[in-house]
């Protein structure tokens, strides 16, 4: 693999790779391997990171706003960026994460499509989004940094391009994606470029080549979710270094994944589960069916209160 930073936000990665920049592997951990494929990601032992496949259940669910206001609760404390640009007659959404996500740093890039404009009074106003078809895949990489120095790259075709590190622990302010997507053309590039302004991103913090754009996506532009508070980020992140830490210690005498998860799995049980959840797998199983739940209850009080002021009227 190689690695070239041209100038700020511009970057070129070359790794023999397929298509969609799959190194596909497996921990030597037979209910490991099966609770991570079940999760809807693979495992890269050069880099030892674990990443998102191409059609994992978390494609049939989509995106909206309040997954990310469900995060912080959940132990995640990432940074979010969402793009939204209008392409083809169709709502886009490209959306960077990055930080904490319980007892992995990871980072992630995910594109998305309008579906349905939800307006549930006095609770959420926005777009439901799809994830993005086969048709509408795109050629992305990304290179995470800590403190400027790299922790894993990830390139592709894709949806949902994904890197968790496991063990990991990270202030989301410590992070950086140097992030390069090439769109499908001029239109649906200028169109992007347009999201990104209205974003906040001046025209020195991003660099085009062709169909390509590159940026940095260090502090994020624009507005986070609500739940992202000073206090309680920082309890729960001190939560979470302590998981890490404890994690790091028991791992230190070993070098494969599978040697330390076995020994995580005999002198830590506790953590051992909270790996088996790695990533947003299970948590973002939990935020959807919450999300659902509440949209649910919404949509009904809603309903049943026009129905009593009609019935009053």
């Amino acid at each position: 693999m190689s690695v070239q930073i041209k100038s700020q936000g511009e970057m070129s990665i070359s790794k023999n790779v397929d298509k969609v920049g799959f190194l596909t592997q497996e921990t030597d951990n037979s209910e490991l391997d099966k609770v991570i494929e079940i999760a809807g990601y693979s495992y890269d032992s050069i880099q030892d990171i674990f990443y998102s496949i191409m059609n994992p259940w978390q494609r049939s669910i989509g995106y909206c706003r309040l997954f990310d206001e469900a995060a912080a609760p959940l132990g995640m404390i990432i940074d979010c960026e969402p793009i939204h640009f209008e392409y083809n007659e169709k709502k886009w959404m490209i959306g960077f994460w990055k930080g904490q996500y319980d007892l992995v740093t990871g980072g992630e890039i995910g594109v998305y499509t309008g579906a349905l404009d939800l307006k549930i009074p006095g609770f959420f106003t926005g777009t439901f989004y799809n994830c993005a078809s086969d048709a509408d895949l795109l050629q992305m990489s990304f290179i995470l940094r800590k403190n400027g120095n790299v922790l894993f790259t990830r390139e592709g075709e894709h949806w949902w391009l994904t890197g968790f590190k496991l063990g990991e622990f990270s202030e989301p302010s410590e992070l950086t994606m140097d992030i390069n997507i090439t769109l499908k053309n001029k239109l649906m590039r200028d169109a992007f470029i347009g999201g990104l302004r209205k974003t906040g991103y001046s025209a020195n913090e991003f660099s085009i080549d062709g169909n390509s754009v590159s940026f940095r996506f260090a502090t994020p532009h624009s507005t986070q979710p609500i739940t992202r508070t000073n206090s309680t980020d920082r309890i729960i992140q001190r939560k979470n270094e302590l998981l890490c830490v404890k994690y790091q210690e028991i791992t230190k005498e070993f070098d494969s994944l599978q040697a330390k998860v076995k020994a995580i799995e005999e002198q830590a049980p506790e953590l051992y589960q909270k790996i088996l959840k790695i990533g947003k797998a299970k948590p973002l199983l939990e935020v959807y069916e919450t999300v659902l739940v509440v949209i649910i209850v919404a949509v009904g009080t809603y309903l049943a209160s026009r129905i009593i002021l009609d019935e009053g009227n």
